[in-house]
């Protein structure tokens, strides 16, 4: 991928006649482009203060943002700080560029050591700050598990535990964010109330249906409106333990966030550098230049992933086949965060491979039935669908049929949550590596 301080000049784009796949990658990358921090952060930066200005962050994007804002930020301004980000999802250095923000990396999206590390050093750079000092958060998806700081009570192991059960419960993000929010010492705008009096100015990348501050990364900067009662709900509805002396102090409230007009929030500011819709958006104009209509779903939707793939599969087909709800040739897009709720396996056989991507475009080969004329992507925007190497994957018309002279079974491979094993045995796997940015679920059909 390019570097996320290069250039945002594209590359021409190849003909979505004779080439629909390189097409299909275009508009992912204008999609990828257009979510770089350097491109949105520059409006936002507030100017320097009379005191400090500590910068502090967790996400897949952490690198990447430090670097835009060492690159904005005067070079005569002191400015100092930490971030956190995923394994390998640090950028490589710009020519010249001075390093004034450390960057860490730990484990996504099942906490690690690492990351327990990085939200003690955090937290505790937030001490001895004044009202003349600068806070700038620097926020993007992944942080929830990349800012780890358990509640008493709460161990890492057991942090770790559940993480794994609600990644495979098939919750939403709002959902499994207010659970983690409510077993944290740092999210759920506890990072920003832990800074006052000084001021924080948190600049966020959304990977979050609505873009919603207080649910991106989990909120760690910005006041939490929902409760201990909402995160014991959550975790009966999907069958998930917690440790007893936890449970009792949901249930007491003992382990309440900071909620909205919490006076050590006055004066915060936070601004999205970021979004699903601007990416989407950068997709369509490029599909535009080249000639085709376009038509923007939405880039808010959400539910199973791979009935997700079906919808769009009927979609297409009606597309294709009839000229309704669009007339082809035309490009459809959606982004937004599905999920996958992993089944049970029968003994002895190993677990699935694959993300949400992967699966959706397993519901959507499904559906399609070999459909003419219909080719797609799916990819998750940081480059890695799930905790895979792939981004996403390519469907077309002919998938099906190579995957049963293959000994490929798009049924087998659902009922194992296995998109991986499937794709990759047909070549058909988008592999970017970490792209610096993350902005979500992409997902682009091109009907011909």
């Amino acid at each position: 991928m390019q570097h996320p301080l290069s250039s945002p000049t594209p590359a021409p784009c190849p003909d979505y006649r004779t080439q629909p796949r390189a097409f299909l990658r275009a508009l992912f990358d204008a999609a990828v482009r257009d979510a770089q921090p350097l491109h949105g952060m520059r409006a936002w930066l507030p100017a320097p203060p009379k005191g400090r200005t500590v910068v502090l962050g967790a996400g897949k994007a952490g690198g990447a943002m430090a670097q835009a804002l060492e690159a904005l930020w005067p070079a005569d301004a002191p400015m100092s700080g930490l971030v956190v980000t995923r394994y390998g999802h640090v950028p490589p250095r710009a020519p010249g560029l001075a390093q004034r923000i450390e960057v860490v990396e730990a484990a996504h999206p099942v906490p690690d050591a690492a990351g327990l590390g990085a939200a003690q050093r955090i937290l505790a750079l937030t001490q001895g700050l004044t009202e003349d000092d600068l806070v700038l958060c620097l926020i993007s998806g992944g942080g929830s598990a990349l800012l780890t700081l358990p509640c008493d009570g709460l161990t890492l192991d057991d942090k770790q535990r559940i993480n794994r059960a609600l990644l495979d419960s098939g919750a939403h993000i709002g959902e499994m964010n207010c659970v983690r929010k409510h077993l944290s010492q740092i999210k759920g705008g506890r990072l920003a109330a832990a800074c006052a009096p000084a001021r924080v100015v948190t600049l966020t990348i959304s990977d979050v249906p609505g873009d919603d501050p207080s649910v991106i990364a989990s909120g760690p900067t910005v006041p939490d409106a929902s409760t201990c009662a909402d995160a014991l709900e959550i975790l009966a509805r999907y069958g998930i333990d917690v440790p007893p002396a936890v449970h009792a102090a949901l249930q007491a409230g003992a382990l309440e966030t900071p909620k909205p007009g919490d006076a050590r929030f006055a004066g915060h500011a936070v601004h999205l550098i970021a979004t699903p819709w601007s990416a989407l958006q950068a997709a369509a104009d490029v599909a535009r230049a080249a000639g085709l209509a376009v038509h923007l779903l939405s880039d808010e939707i959400e539910g199973e992933s791979r009935e997700v793939g079906k919808v769009h599969a009927a979609l297409a087909r009606a597309a294709a086949r009839r000229g309704q709800p669009f007339a082809a040739p035309c490009v459809v897009l959606s982004g937004g965060e599905t999920t996958v709720t992993v089944r049970p396996r029968a003994p002895g056989v190993a677990r699935g491979r694959g993300g949400r991507a992967g699966e959706f475009c397993l519901g959507l080969a499904q559906a399609l039935q070999g459909q003419a004329g219909v080719w797609a992507l799916a990819a998750d925007t940081d480059g890695i669908d799930g905790s895979e190497d792939n981004a996403g994957a390519f469907v077309g018309p002919d998938t099906l049929a190579r995957a049963a002279a293959a000994g490929l079974q798009v049924d087998d491979h659902l009922a194992r949550n296995d998109a991986w094993g499937y794709f990759a045995g047909l070549d058909d796997l988008l592999t970017t590596g970490p792209t610096h940015t993350n902005v979500n679920d992409f997902r682009v059909l091109l009907i011909l």
